[in-house]
């Protein structure tokens, strides 16, 4: 690809690749404020609210937080979101499977409506694309790929796999774990393989979720009930099971019936007998932290800068906090006449967000490594450590403020 001219048929503010949660949440947030935005896609079709299949919850879901959901509503996604299906939690319940460890969380403890919601993947997409439909400052690209990354003095250039070339002083990598537009531009990524293997699926108990989302250690394999309301009907859940890979292959050639009492005897029967509606799928486990966030005109989000254990549900969390901060800094720099892709600018961003996602990341690999020790005198300390936190309010406030994403400073989109 040569370098050409910036034509005005070409040229953007922020090019982003990528138009998952963050990507389009990002995308929203740059074009509301009067930025030009291409949004570059590698599938088809978006999804939107009116074409969601309601009748079946979807098998990937996510865990908002009270931060999440105020950016949503920001955007105005929330209501569309709503009226398709959210399952508002208040509480928690978190214990060891292997010994007699446990804890207790409750919005009330916390000085909250709730904890948080549980939302399938796709009714948060549809709702932020249908927010991006018909906008005047953005240009979707659908069903087509980058194909190669240039840099010039006034930003970068993308070329697509249908010959169109792209040029912005800003060009965003929001295309997921396994990043095309990081590998292009030689960023380096620190792989941690968990060594195991994510088995989703979803279920309807015998007893109530109660709006408690619950999750049992098994020997470092952590099983959590999420739970869902479908029309009205509150014994619903979503599943996820961080298992050996070998354990996750067998769980998803099992039989229905099977892998409910395989499911039920795991959660000793918290919610009683369970049946499984939905296929059981499985993906492997790899955090991922990238060696930087930004070069010069380029900046990652998401999935491309870092990738995390479902363990805690923070994952797209930490993205679409990622969007916002990296919005809030582009936007001030744009309003203010400075260059928005330089790199000093886009530093500001990086140095907002590494220490919080790195943090994560390493409490995660923590956890895993601590609920997953054999040694008798770990198992101990881990279940003493949990009853007493139990029994501390004050700290069990500080640990709730964590989960539901009032850590830092926030931008002004989150307040």
């Amino acid at each position: 690809m040569s370098p050409k001219n910036d034509s005005k048929d070409a040229a953007f503010d922020v090019v982003i690749v990528g138009a998952g949660m963050v990507g389009t949440g990002l995308c929203a947030l740059l074009a509301n404020a009067g930025m030009h935005v291409a949004l570059v896609e590698a599938q088809d079709t978006p999804l939107l609210p009116e074409t969601l299949d309601l009748t079946q919850p979807a098998p990937r879901v996510s865990a908002l937080t009270p931060v999440s959901q105020r950016l949503l509503t920001q955007l105005n996604a929330w209501p569309a979101m709503a009226t398709a299906r959210v399952t508002p939690y208040h509480y928690m319940h978190v214990w060891d499977g292997e010994g007699s460890g446990e804890i207790r969380f409750s919005a009330d403890e916390a000085g909250v409506p709730v904890l948080g919601h549980i939302v399938e993947n796709d009714v948060t997409l549809a709702a932020l694309n249908a927010q991006l439909t018909d906008h005047p400052k953005i240009t979707r690209i659908d069903g087509t790929r980058v194909e190669a990354l240039q840099t010039t003095a006034t930003g970068r250039w993308l070329e697509l796999d249908n010959g169109r070339e792209l040029h912005a002083p800003l060009v965003v990598a929001a295309d997921g774990a396994r990043s095309t537009l990081r590998e292009l531009a030689e960023i380096a990524v620190s792989e941690d393989d968990m060594g195991q293997h994510a088995v989703v699926t979803t279920v309807r108990c015998e007893k109530s979720h109660m709006g408690t989302a619950r999750q049992v250690f098994l020997a470092g394999e952590p099983l959590a009930f999420l739970p869902l309301t479908v029309e009205g009907d509150d014994h619903y859940c979503s599943i996820v099971w961080s298992t050996t890979p070998e354990q996750a292959k067998a769980l998803c050639e099992l039989s229905a019936d099977a892998l409910g009492d395989t499911l039920g005897s795991a959660f000793e029967y918290r919610l009683g007998r369970v049946d499984v509606r939905d296929s059981a799928y499985r993906f492997p486990l790899v955090q991922r932290h990238a060696r930087e966030y930004v070069q010069p005109h380029l900046a990652l989000v998401g999935d491309a800068a870092h990738s995390i254990h479902p363990l805690a549900g923070q994952g797209v969390n930490l993205g679409l906090m990622d969007a916002a901060v990296l919005a809030e800094e582009v936007i001030q720099a744009w309003r203010r006449g400075a260059p928005w892709g330089d790199e000093r600018i886009l530093a500001r961003y990086e140095s907002r967000r590494r220490g919080d996602n790195a943090a994560m990341l390493g409490l995660m690999k923590g956890f895993k490594l601590l609920f997953g020790a054999k040694n008798p005198a770990l198992t101990l300390a881990r279940n003493v450590g949990m009853s007493s936190v139990n029994r501390l309010v004050p700290i069990k406030r500080v640990l709730m403020r964590q989960a539901t994403g009032e850590r830092g400073r926030l931008p002004e989109s989150c307040r």
